[in-house]
């Protein structure tokens, strides 16, 4: 019960940081120090609580009594919940460490209130993970939902407010289709709680029904395409250390739920038609993985790019978790746990090198006051800790070894080479075709990045902003430096942490573990039709970096009587600041290439800014248009309800925003009463 008791008390010390950043409102520095504390704290004993749910022979299962008969409070921490909610407690507590110095930012703007939706929107990821009964994790779901809104728009801009919005719209449908999937299995097993659902499956096609109506919801929520339009504008809009939880770890729930329901709800009796939802996973990862990256090349905003780089990574995941439920379906247990082994390593890699960009942008933001990548240049100089951040986060992501990206990916690659040796013809025909396209992936990925690192902080300075820029105060580099250590940690440390993944993946299935690393070497699997050594390849890449530096001194002497300097040419022009490659320059071969899917965005973006406007004529129309009955009987009843509406104006003062914090309150109490 150990796991379970560092949760509890996580989970309370986050509920203690919420109240006290709600009492010091007025006192922002206390609530800096205080508030950072406080959820520091809460990180650790998350962290700890998930590490030792991982080690863990047997689930830990809290089972009360909850003030509704038909739903009993039950927490279940098993090896994938463990998982992520050691993911969730690190990127929460580098984002606290960070935050300490950040929020200086927002002074004057409500930094307590963002101190209590962080410390309820950590609380309660960690609650849906743990969650083992529909109504409460649909109930901690929402919750998780409404405190991520109101971190998005709490800028309180218009773009901010849209973004807000949108957001707040494809959050609730997938809610719905969750609910929907939960309701269908809730109904055949007589109970809301998650082991009720294991014990009495489906039957076809119900299940798949099920399936299907719980990977379009949680899909919204992953931000697969094509249902990923909320996340390039949320993910920006939000400060940059919710962005990074946002990222980094709550669009993870979107693929928790899909294994949570294909594998582990639905997965042991889905018969015949687990190999159509592998492949149907499969599809749309590929499709959101080389979709995601194409996007991101295209945008100048910092953090728009990021957001779309979510969307790929968030298609290599599935491309991971759909190869192991194709495993599943063909009664190879070598290759389902290769498949979601690979899924979930990149899950927690992404969530650690995501996690890192979005700090590393965050940083020049707070200096540069913009995200627009135009206006930076040269900050290497001026913030050479950010950017040495920046660059390990960029070449974590573009999977260049020895770092965490590559090791995921390289396991990726091994499963769906392995399910076109050994799978059905379709499968034979599917799988090649998505590890061309994760190839595609990858170069897109390293062309995104060059033209990220390079126009950001390469070069010389494109604005005043760029030319005064200095270092971002210690506390914002120390949370930095923590998730680069990790994205090298673990690269090269691989031999150790492919194993606890493959033990985490083998237990979700439910299947024996198997050989993933011996020593120092990688195997994909007991097959072993490839091998990696971690450290050969660290060794090779330190030396290659060094190599050049040894070049230049061999022949520095030599060159160093004729040396000049002198103006670059530039054609028979005076060179300046605007004939360096821009964002846009960089890009527009890859705009030119794929201008029919760029056409195909703006025509999406489009219905939905329609359809936005539609709804606001909609209501102009309604609040202008005079009652054509008789005004002899409406009055009366205009008059009472006028009457009763002004002892109502306290509370119902008209604003979206003031509901929401009602149903935040009203949730909030079920949980107090529950507890």
């Amino acid at each position: 019960m150990i796991p379970l008791s560092l949760l509890i008390m996580s989970l309370l010390l986050s509920c203690g940081g919420a109240i006290l950043c709600l009492l010091l409102k007025h006192r922002e520095g206390d609530i800096r120090l205080g508030g950072s504390g406080v959820g520091i704290a809460a990180a650790l004993a998350g962290l700890g609580a998930g590490l030792t749910a991982i080690g863990a022979g047997q689930p830990a299962v809290l089972d009360a009594a909850g003030p509704y008969p038909f739903a009993h409070f039950v927490l279940r921490l098993d090896p994938l919940a463990g998982l992520m909610i050691a993911v969730i407690s690190l990127l929460s507590l580098v984002a606290w460490i960070y935050g300490f110095a950040y929020v200086r930012e927002y002074a004057g703007r409500g930094v307590g209130a963002m101190g209590f939706f962080m410390n309820a929107f950590i609380a309660s990821m960690m609650l849906v993970v743990a969650a083992d009964n529909a109504f409460w994790f649909l109930i901690f779901f929402e919750m998780m939902s409404l405190a991520s809104y109101f971190l998005v728009i709490f800028d309180q801009d218009d773009e901010a407010v849209g973004a807000g919005f949108l957001y707040f719209l494809v959050a609730h449908g997938g809610s719905v289709l969750i609910m929907a999937a939960f309701f269908l299995m809730a109904n055949q097993a007589g109970s809301f709680d998650f082991a009720a659902f294991r014990a009495h499956p489906l039957p076809a096609p119900l299940d798949s029904v099920a399936f299907l109506l719980a990977f379009a919801g949680f899909g919204a929520k992953a931000g697969m395409i094509p249902l990923h339009i909320w996340l390039p504008r949320a993910h920006p809009a939000a400060p940059s250390h919710a962005s990074a939880l946002m990222s980094g770890v709550m669009i993870k729930i979107g693929v928790f739920g899909i294994v949570k329901v294909g594998i582990d709800l639905l997965g042991a009796s889905a018969g015949p038609a687990m190999l159509g939802w592998g492949l149907l996973v499969l599809a749309f990862g590929a499709v959101s993985s080389v979709l995601g990256v194409v996007y991101a090349l295209a945008e100048h905003d910092i953090k728009k790019l990021l957001a779309y780089h979510s969307v790929e990574n968030i298609g290599i995941i599935l491309l991971g978790v759909g190869t192991g439920m194709i495993g599943m379906a063909l009664h190879q247990p070598v290759l389902a746990v290769l498949g979601l082994m690979a899924g979930l390593y990149h899950l927690l890699n992404h969530a650690v090198f995501k996690g890192l960009l979005f700090l590393g942008a965050g940083s020049t933001i707070f200096r540069m006051h913009t995200k627009d990548m135009e206006e930076m240049g040269g900050l290497a100089r001026s913030m050479p800790w950010t950017a040495l951040s920046f660059l390990v986060g960029a070449l974590a992501i573009s999977a260049i070894p020895p770092l965490n990206g590559f090791v995921s990916e390289w396991y990726t690659y091994q499963a769906l080479f392995a399910a076109a040796l050994d799978g059905t013809p379709l499968v034979k025909f599917a799988a090649p075709i998505a590890a061309v396209m994760l190839a595609l992936t990858g170069a897109l990925a390293v062309m995104c990045f060059v033209k990220a690192y390079g126009i950001m902080f390469a070069g010389a300075p494109r604005s005043r902003h760029a030319e005064e820029a200095r270092e971002a105060p210690a506390a914002m580099v120390a949370g930095m430096a923590v998730l680069a250590v990790a994205c090298v940690a673990l690269g090269l440390l691989a031999p150790l942490v492919a194993p606890v993944m493959g033990r985490i993946a083998a237990a979700t299935i439910g299947t024996a573990p198997v050989t993933l690393a011996v020593g120092t070497t990688l195997l994909p699997g007991d097959a072993q039709q490839a091998t990696l050594s971690t450290p050969l390849i660290a060794i090779l890449l330190i030396a290659m970096a060094f190599l050049p530096i040894a070049l230049k001194a061999a022949f520095a002497a030599k060159r160093g009587g004729d040396r000049k300097v002198a103006a670059p040419w530039a054609a028979g022009y005076l060179p300046d600041h605007h004939m360096p490659a821009s964002a846009g320059s960089f890009a527009q071969p890859i705009r030119m290439f794929f201008a029919p899917l760029y056409t195909m965005r703006r025509a999406i973006a489009g219905r939905w800014t329609g359809i936005a406007l539609g709804f606001e004529r909609v209501v102009t129309l309604a609040r202008r248009t005079e009652p054509l009955a008789d005004r002899s009987v409406i009055a009366p009843i205009a008059g009472a309800v006028d009457a009763s509406g002004k002892w109502l104006q306290v509370i119902q003062a008209g604003d979206f925003r003031i509901y929401c914090l009602y149903i935040v309150a009203a949730l909030i109490a079920l949980l107090a009463l529950a507890v």
